[in-house]
C-alpha cells in the first residue's frame, strides 16, 4: 500500500484520533503499544516496549511504513528524567526503522511545554503569547527539544521529511490515558452530581479569567494527516488548537449544563482536585455498580495532577495558527462541541451515566 501508518502510542488520545481517521480514509494502519489492547477497529496491532532497543526492532522489522507518527511518552519524576527515557524511546524507534528504507515521513506530537517549559518551570516562565512557533527555545531542560533534535539528526541521515505538531490540551477519547482533562472533568462533575459535592472550577484566578485554546484531538489528526502529505509542511513545526477561544468563567458553566451538573460559585482561590477527590475511589466504584458502568478504576480514568496543572496555571496560555493557515490548513473546531462530543461518547461507552439518571 502507497500509505501505511505506523501510530507508536495508538492507545492515547492522539494516537486514537489518528488511527480513527487513517482507517477511515483507506490507509494500512499499524498501531504500537506496550499493551495495544481496545484499539480501533481495523489497526494490526504491534506490542513493543520504546524502551527495549532489540525486543522493539524485532517487533516492527517486518512492518515496513511509509509515515511514522509518535504520540508516546512516559511521565518521570524529573525534567532530567523525562529527557533521558523519552528521548530513549524515540531514538530506539528511529533506529529500529532505519534499515528498513522505507519511512517517507516522520511526525512528532510535543505540545505548549514547547513554549511554557517543563511543569516544574511553570512559576518562573512568564511567556510572551499567543504561542509562535518561531520562538526561541527556553532556557530551561525539556524533552521536546531533545526530541526534536533526535528527530532532526535522523531525517538528515535517512532522508525522510518531518514535522513537529505543539496541541495545547488535548480533548478526546481514550482510557488510561496520563493526560486527560477531558475525561477527568466528565468523572468529577459525575462524582459531585451522584454526591452533591460542589462542582467547583479548581484552578487558579488567572486560568479562569484569561483567553485560552484547547486542542480537540480530530483535528490534531487531521493536521498529523495533512502535514504528512503535504510538500509545503514538510520540515516545519506546527502549533495546533481548535481555532477558536474562550474563558474559564464562561466555559465552566456549559460543561456543568453538559453533565447535568450546577456550577458552584468559584471561590477566588484554586481548590485542586488531588486534594478534593483523594477519597473519591470507593465513591467511584459505588457509582460504577450502581448506574452499570464499565467496571474501570477511577485511576486509569482521571488524572487529577494534570488537570490540576492545566488549570492552576497563573499564565495566559493562547496559540498562534498563522503559519499552518498561511500553508494551507484551514481546519476549525468549536470547543463547545469537543467536550460535548467527548461527553456523549462517554456515555455511549458507559464510562459515565447519563446525565438525569438518578
Amino acid at each position: 500500500m502507497d500509505r501505511h501508518a505506523l501510530i507508536v502510542g495508538v492507545t492515547g488520545i492522539q494516537g486514537r484520533a489518528l488511527a480513527d481517521r487513517l482507517v477511515r480514509l483507506g490507509w494500512l494502519v499499524t498501531g504500537l503499544a506496550r499493551r495495544p489492547t481496545d484499539i480501533p477497529s481495523g489497526v494490526q496491532p504491534v506490542a513493543a516496549d520504546l524502551l527495549d532497543a532489540q525486543s522493539l526492532a524485532d517487533a516492527v522489522r517486518d512492518v515496513q511504513p511509509t509515515h511514522v507518527f509518535f504520540t508516546a511518552w512516559l511521565r518521570q519524576a524529573t525534567e532530567a528524567e523525562n529527557i533521558a527515557t523519552n528521548g530513549a524511546m524515540l531514538r530506539n524507534l528511529l533506529a529500529a526503522l532505519e534499515d528498513q528504507h522505507s519511512v517517507r515521513h516522520v511526525a512528532l506530537t510535543t505540545g505548549l511545554k514547547h513554549y511554557l517549559g517543563p511543569f516544574e518551570a511553570y512559576a518562573k516562565i512568564k511567556p510572551d503569547t499567543p504561542f509562535r512557533e518561531d520562538q526561541a527555545r527556553l532556557d530551561y531542560p525539556n524533552f521536546y527539544y531533545e526530541q526534536e533534535d533526535i528527530l532532526f539528526d535522523s531525517a538528515r541521515r535517512n532522508g525522510f521529511t518531518w514535522s513537529v505538531h505543539r496541541p495545547h490540551t488535548v480533548i478526546g477519547f481514550a482510557i488510561g490515558n496520563a493526560m486527560n482533562m477531558g475525561v477527568t472533568l466528565a468523572v468529577y462533575a459525575t462524582i459531585c452530581r451522584v454526591t452533591g459535592r460542589p462542582f467547583v472550577f479548581p484552578g487558579s484566578p488567572e486560568q479562569y479569567g484569561a483567553v485560552t485554546d484547547v486542542t480537540d484531538a480530530r483535528i490534531l489528526a487531521s493536521q498529523l494527516e495533512w502535514a504528512a502529505l503535504t510538500d509545503s509542511a514538510a520540515n516545519q513545526a506546527l502549533n495546533i488548537v481548535n481555532g477558536d477561544v474562550f474563558r474559564w468563567r464562561r466555559m465552566w458553566g456549559l460543561v456543568a449544563e453538559m453533565l447535568g451538573v450546577a456550577p458552584a460559585d468559584y471561590p477566588g482561590h484554586p481548590t485542586p482536585l488531588v486534594e478534593q477527590m483523594r477519597d473519591a475511589g470507593p465513591l467511584w466504584d459505588d457509582i460504577v455498580r450502581r448506574f452499570g458502568l464499565r467496571p474501570l478504576p477511577l485511576e486509569t480514568l482521571a488524572s487529577w495532577w494534570h488537570t490540576d496543572a492545566d488549570l492552576g496555571r497563573t499564565i495566559e496560555t493562547l496559540t498562534d495558527m498563522s503559519r499552518s493557515r498561511r500553508l494551507g490548513f484551514l481546519e476549525y473546531q468549536e470547543t463547545p462541541h469537543s467536550f460535548r462530543d467527548l461527553f456523549n461518547r462517554l456515555r455511549t461507552e458507559r464510562i459515565i451515566p447519563d446525565k438525569d439518571s438518578n
